[in-house]
């Protein structure tokens, strides 16, 4: 598995892409600056990768990072959305899974909109 840093002025994640296709996309382009979005408890940000659904999922978990065709972006989930069903985790429309956050996510609750977010190889 490929590794990642997601760094922010608040705090510097790690993370690792699974083997999908979308994600060693992902992966060549980095480094990557962005201007991230917060949408409930998922923070998404536009990346220069133009790819289909690719084992789509409708729900996540806590700490899953995916890409979302239908915007062109790189998404990271920390909690409900607002079309959050009970205790799942649902995306606006399926998403492309790519990986995960290792350790404590817990600094993504800190991010506002438009604050700037990285993607570097770890």
């Amino acid at each position: 598995m490929k590794r990642i840093k997601i760094i922010t002025g608040l705090f510097e994640l790690e993370a690792e892409l699974n083997g999908s296709k979308t994600a060693d996309k992902i992966y060549k382009i980095l480094p990557l600056s962005a201007v991230a979005d917060i949408w409930g408890e998922e923070v998404y940000f536009p990346v220069p990768v133009y790819e289909g659904l690719e084992n789509g999922a409708e729900t996540v978990s806590e700490g899953d990072m995916a890409y979302w065709p239908d915007g062109n972006a790189f998404c990271i989930f920390f909690g409900r959305t607002p079309v959050s069903t009970d205790e799942e985790i649902r995306p606006v429309s399926a998403v492309t899974p790519i990986g995960r956050v290792k350790g404590s996510f817990a600094g993504l609750k800190k991010l506002k909109n438009g604050d700037r977010i990285n993607l570097e190889k770890a």
